[in-house]
């Protein structure tokens, strides 16, 4: 069924014309809507809201988010998120996650965001997840008849139709405008390290060894089951020639030195806790990826582990707007990472620089700090679905490790996935993945223990 029945009998009861337009089937709204090929602007949607009074559902652009402060300015009520198991009860007649933003034919009341009522045009799931339902603005607001109007988001509409800046406008502003932070000094050591094929573990352990709380890191690192060492690590030295490898080493003391350039928040999703925990997981899965598909293991696990340095150098520079995000990430757990950051990154201060997110602003760092380019692609690209260009396979790799990990919870990355396309595109099949993510399972413990060790 296109229509759930009971939307199918609110809509005909009313007399309110729509049109319906097929689809393959999808499964998150998420991916219904990219397929579609339209703008994300054009699609509205919904978000269940509770509090002791009972449910109410807030209606929105799908390039939105719900502010919870808006909302509760605008009905006295600290109203938060249903669960996915209270929303599956409450609609038990859609497909999970397809919820139509109509809550008038499931007797439910509704708020809707001041933007919504002046769309010329809208479309939205109709709660299946192979169709999606074209409206008219007038159609519309017969449809949500009764519905409170207000502001609901954070921000509004945005500030207008600004041309956007290159990528080299935005690092060529970032430098003059803002004091980006140097690659820290020990990290820079390492690098340059790693560049050297003569360089012995002997240099790499007194380079590790300047820094004791690295030292203690990497110890731990190298005694975690994560390797299943027999015998006894006494120094780094040791944990290089015996347990790690000098590619490995080196690369977790550089993430943990690039790190320290840093001042973000432990705490909330986007926080340094999570990031950590987001970073290895990557890393080990990228590295486990390229050991299947041919590729270099050490540049993988670097790609992975450093791909998300953009959230740091926004939440570094621009602590406000990346309070913002936190926020309405912890709020909007599901929710497209790229679809917050065009709400809140978008319509900031420094819109030109942030509207093109935390990827392309974590390549360009990575440029700047003269990182390898596969690393440099990996940060820039890996939102961007369906990359073609210069080390694609890396930038691959970090998507499908974020498709895993969201899978299970971990990291930032809700975009729509095509998993079977992106293990194609790497030349391995589904087989290959899923001994990878066996492989992560079984030592999923100890990558959370040095995650916590790491941001602590």
């Amino acid at each position: 069924m296109a229509v759930v029945e009971k939307l199918a009998h609110f809509l005909s009861r009313k007399g309110i014309a729509y049109r319906l337009i097929e689809t393959e089937p999808a499964n998150s709204l998420d991916a219904l809507v990219l397929a579609s090929g339209r703008s994300q602007h054009d699609f509205i949607q919904a978000t269940m809201l509770i509090d002791m009074t009972g449910v109410v559902m807030a209606v929105h652009r799908f390039d939105s988010a719900p502010d919870l402060d808006s909302v509760q300015q605008l009905t006295g009520r600290r109203l938060k998120p249903l669960t996915a198991r209270q929303i599956s009860r409450l609609f038990g007649d859609c497909a999970p996650g397809f919820v139509p933003p109509l809550g008038a034919a499931w007797g439910i009341p509704v708020l809707v965001d001041e933007d919504v009522n002046t769309a010329d045009t809208v479309i939205f799931t109709g709660g299946a997840n192979h169709s999606l339902l074209e409206m008219d603005g007038r159609s519309l607001r017969l449809a949500l008849a009764g519905a409170r109007e207000g502001r609901l988001v954070i921000h509004g509409q945005g500030v207008g139709e600004r041309e956007a800046l290159t990528l080299e406008q935005v690092a060529d502003k970032l430098q003059k405008l803002y004091r980006l932070p140097p690659m820290p000094a020990l990290a820079l050591r390492i690098l340059r390290l790693t560049g050297n094929p003569e360089a012995s573990a002997k240099e790499l352990s007194e380079l590790i060894e300047f820094d004791p709380s690295m030292t203690a890191q990497i110890m731990r690192y190298a005694r975690s089951a994560l390797f299943a060492y027999p015998g006894q690590v006494n120094t780094v030295q040791e944990a290089v020639t015996r347990v790690l490898g000098f590619d490995r080493v080196a690369h977790i003391a550089l993430g943990i030195a690039s790190v320290q350039a840093f001042d973000v928040p432990r705490n909330g999703p986007l926080g340094m806790d999570n990031f950590w925990r987001h970073s290895l997981y990557c890393a080990f899965l990228c590295q486990g990826l390229a050991a299947r598909a041919g590729h270099d293991k050490g540049l993988a696990y670097l790609c992975g582990l450093l791909h998300n340095f953009g959230l740091l150098l926004i939440g570094h520079l621009f602590p406000t707007e990346f309070d913002e995000l936190n926020a309405l990430r912890e709020i909007n757990p599901k929710a497209s990472l790229q679809a917050l950051e065009q709400e809140v990154l978008g319509h900031s201060e420094q819109e030109d620089i942030l509207s093109v997110g935390h990827g392309a602003i974590g390549g360009i760092l990575h440029r700047l700090w003269q990182l390898p380019e596969p690393v440099i692609k990996a940060a820039g690209m890996h939102q961007h679905i369906g990359y073609n260009g210069d080390h694609e396979e890396y930038v691959v790799m970090v998507q499908l490790a974020n498709a895993v990990l969201k899978e299970q919870g971990i990291g930032d990355e809700f975009n729509a996935d095509d998993v079977p396309a992106l293990v194609a595109a790497l030349g391995l099949d589904i087989t290959d993945l899923e001994r990878v993510k066996q492989d992560v399972e079984q030592v999923s413990s100890d990558l959370d223990v040095l995650a916590s060790s790491l941001s602590s």
